[in-house]
């Protein structure tokens, strides 16, 4: 950085300004003001206060001889030897503190030492107040004028004594007005006591107004250092700076003095230029045709009015290369003001404008797609909007989100992920018409704003042809990827008269349109918005569940297949919230995934569940569902752990359940994670196998105990459905082979249940053999089979 640039750092971070007004609190010293920092002025104050100290010692000794040798003549040796002793204590004390801020090595801290001057401020003002009520009363009224005067001399004294503690002064001289005036009034001379009041605030006041004079000068002089220490390293930083040059032109504009540095950047020698014009040395190729830039322009017609200039850019070309230079220049004028040219400083700021250019871009533009990103979006939704309300149109925006992006990104990993999305992000641009912008607002979230949305069907139909789109197949790395795509739309100013709003309500439109599913699209209803207040009251509710005791745990019976009995239990969480009672799973169970509750409730569940199967007979098992949130928790298996050595639960009878969707996130932590607890010697079953992204790897790379097949191929099954017969059959035979055992969930009538049995399924959980029950009633199903055994 050289002069100019230097100049711009001193302007934009200039030395302390001195305050036009101190406030009190600064003056006092009972603020730390950012603006007026009394540390700075410390050294200056402990300076003076080694001879202030002194000299207030020598007064007040000189004051307490004379009032002694006035009234021990009246009063005697004893009584005022012991107010003599006592101030001389207090004002040795006040000494001992002031030497103590003098010597930087010896005191502790400020605030303590500021405490100790008030308390011995206190304690001589006391002194002299006892000496003026006692003394005359003793004398019967004698030289009680005399100590009156005294007393105020004290005071006006006290005023102009600079202390590093103005608060003290005030208490000082407040407690010896008070004493006078006391005085006064019990000697009922009213009007005295009146005019000592008015002393006694006159005082007060200039106490302050000194401290304060004091404290200008003390920052003027500060200020006026910090500023010369300043230039002098913007010369210096100008004498050692090779990227700056100065420059000189006479009356003409053309080029005298040319120093070294100026010569090499215009890439010629100093004989070369001197005495050619400036503006010529500068053109390059423009100077034969006259078309010059703007900029020279502007820096001609400077020169031509003789004006100031500082920190001009100036594009020009030098030996057939566009750069920028800024230029700062000062007309000259001679003894009699006669003008005789120009002299200035300049410096090439070409890479420096680059920077700032791609800087600008950066942040305007998304660097993975190419689109304008969320900044650029929100100011053209803004515009937008503006226009929509002064030509009483209609506006738009439609937020876009990718369905299954995620499964790519986490099976084929984050660089196949980014050239999915530029490949979404170049059909979202040949989709856009006039006044239609698209931008990537991160992730894989997508916004475009329609500036004219006034034509019936404009939204939907841009919607519709988005989905379809984004929806075709995309070929990336011998790769054939599918995903789709959902749409939210808002209608300014109908959804909302500011980006604030049209970009939330936009937000919770695709919300509903994934939520449904996904591949959709949404338009924003005021609905929406208590749905989204229900969901934010009851995540807010379900933070405080746990710790409310709301949770609670049913226990739904799986049985034999052929005889049954009661095998296993499955723990299903259940919250009765006191805010809005009882609160289905399948509503918050999502919410707590979203949220990550569903982690400590996981946590909460597989302790609760053990803590019950220790008392069901030893045989039967409990089976705990486990979130793809909390499989995937470093330590999940040391949960376990706790669990089961909290509970003396053993091992084998507990059973973690599981979808196949937790490998669709990090398979390998899942599958580690799953072997650590089955090395426990716990079981684990694979739940919902068939509805998702179902894969023979999973049965083949972990030995899972039990396959649970869904209840959907349960009731196509009693439905004579040919598919669902058919999967029933593989995944048993599958099962067999494999040596797991195979578990048909939702069986509700007697026919299904026998069905289930003919097609080799080995368990069986549904209505037909106990809906999810409270702890206490499952307990009573063994004591039933007790006493029918019996």
């Amino acid at each position: 950085m050289g002069y100019a640039g230097a100049v711009v750092k001193l302007r934009a971070s200039p030395p302390p300004a001195l305050p036009a007004d101190l406030p009190i609190a600064d003056v006092l010293g009972l603020s730390r003001n950012p603006a007026f920092d009394p540390a700075r002025l410390r050294g200056d104050e402990f300076s003076e206060l080694a001879r202030a100290s002194r000299n207030r010692m020598l007064a007040n000794a000189l004051v307490i001889v004379f009032v002694a040798s006035v009234f021990i003549p009246l009063i005697g040796w004893l009584i005022v030897g012991l107010w003599a002793g006592a101030l001389a204590i207090v004002l040795t004390k006040s000494r001992q503190t002031d030497m103590m801020l003098v010597d930087p090595g010896s005191y502790g801290p400020h605030a303590t030492l500021a405490h100790l001057q008030n308390l011995y401020a206190v304690a001589s003002a006391l002194c002299w107040v006892t000496a003026l009520l006692l003394f005359p009363w003793l004398a019967d009224g004698a030289q009680a004028t005399m100590l009156l005067l005294v007393v105020m001399s004290i005071m006006i004294g006290s005023t102009f004594v600079f202390s590093t503690s103005p608060l003290s002064v005030l208490i000082y001289i407040s407690i010896l007005g008070s004493g006078a005036m006391l005085s006064l009034g019990l000697e009922a001379q009213w009007h005295a006591m009146s005019g000592m009041t008015l002393f006694t605030i006159t005082s007060l006041v200039a106490t302050i107004q000194v401290r304060t004079i004091f404290l200008k000068g003390r920052l003027a002089e500060a200020s006026l250092v910090e500023k010369e220490a300043v230039v002098s390293m913007l010369l210096r930083e100008f004498e050692e700076n090779e990227a700056d040059w100065l420059w000189e032109i006479d009356p003409a504009r053309k080029l005298r003095a040319v120093s070294p540095r100026f010569a090499f950047a215009l890439g010629r020698s100093q004989a070369d230029i001197e005495g050619k014009p400036l503006l010529e040395m500068v053109a390059g190729q423009t100077w034969a045709s006259g078309q010059f830039p703007p900029s020279l322009h502007d820096l001609a017609e400077r020169l031509k009015n003789r004006e100031n200039f500082s920190n001009i850019l100036v594009q020009v070309s030098i030996l057939g290369e566009e750069r920028w230079w800024e230029l700062s220049g000062t007309p000259m004028r001679d003894d009699q003001g006669r003008f005789t040219g120009y002299r200035g400083v300049g410096s090439d700021v070409t890479e420096q404008r680059k920077s700032s250019e791609k800087i600008a871009y950066l942040a305007r533009y998304d660097t993975l797609t190419q689109l304008p990103n969320r900044l650029q979006l929100t100011e053209a939704l803004g515009e937008a909007l503006r226009y929509a309300a002064q030509w009483r149109t209609r506006c738009a925006l439609l937020m876009v989100d990718l369905d299954r992006f995620k499964a790519v990104n986490d099976s084929l990993g984050h660089m196949t992920g980014d050239k999915l999305l530029a490949q979404v992000s170049a059909r979202l641009q040949s989709l856009m018409g006039e006044n239609q912008l698209c931008g990537r607002l991160g992730g894989d979230e997508f916004a475009i704003v329609i500036r004219e949305a006034s034509a019936p069907g404009v939204i939907g139909d841009l919607a519709q042809r988005v989905i379809e789109r984004l929806s075709e197949p995309y070929q990336i790395d011998h790769h054939t990827l599918y995903v789709g795509a959902s749409v939210g739309s808002a209608e300014g100013p109908r959804d909302g008269i500011t980006v604030e709003e049209m970009m939330r309500n936009a937000d919770l439109a695709l919300y509903r349109a994934k939520d449904s599913g996904g591949g959709d699209h949404c338009v924003f209803e005021p609905v929406l918005h208590a749905s989204a207040e229900e969901r934010r009251q009851l995540e807010v509710s379900l933070r405080k569940a746990l710790s409310l005791d709301e949770m609670v745990l049913h226990y739904q019976p799986v049985v034999d297949a052929r005889s049954h009995a009661v095998v296993s239990f499955e723990a299903l969480v259940r919250w009765n919230s006191a805010d809005h009672g009882f609160v289905s799973p399948a509503k918050f169970i999502p919410l707590a995934e979203d949220t990550r509750l569903i982690v400590p409730i996981g946590q909460w569940v597989i302790r609760k569940a053990c803590e019950e199967a220790r008392h069901w007979p030893d045989h039967i098992k409990v089976n705990v569902n486990v979130s793809p949130e909390q499989l995937l928790e470093p330590g999940f298996h040391e949960e376990v752990v706790q669990a089961l050595a909290a509970t003396g639960l053993r091992p084998d009878r507990l059973e973690v359940e599981v979808t196949e969707s937790i490998f669709l996130r990090d398979a390998s932590i899942a599958r580690s994670a799953l072997e650590q607890v089955m090395a426990l010697g716990c079981s684990v079953a694979l739940d919902d196998f068939g509805t998702g992204y179902s894969s023979l790897g999973y049965l083949r790379k972990l030995k899972f105990s039990t396959i649970k097949v869904d209840r959907t191929f349960v009731q196509g099954a009693a439905q004579d459905s040919a598919e669902s017969l058919a999967i029933i059959n593989a995944v048993v035979a599958m099962a067999k082979s494999l040596k797991m055992t195979t578990t048909a969930e939702g069986v509700e009538t007697a026919e299904e249940a026998e069905l289930i049995r003919n097609l080799g399924c080995d368990k069986i959980q549904g209505f037909y053999f106990g809906r999810p029950m409270p702890a206490e009633d499952a307990r009573k199903l063994f004591h039933i089979a007790r006493e029918l055994r019996a």
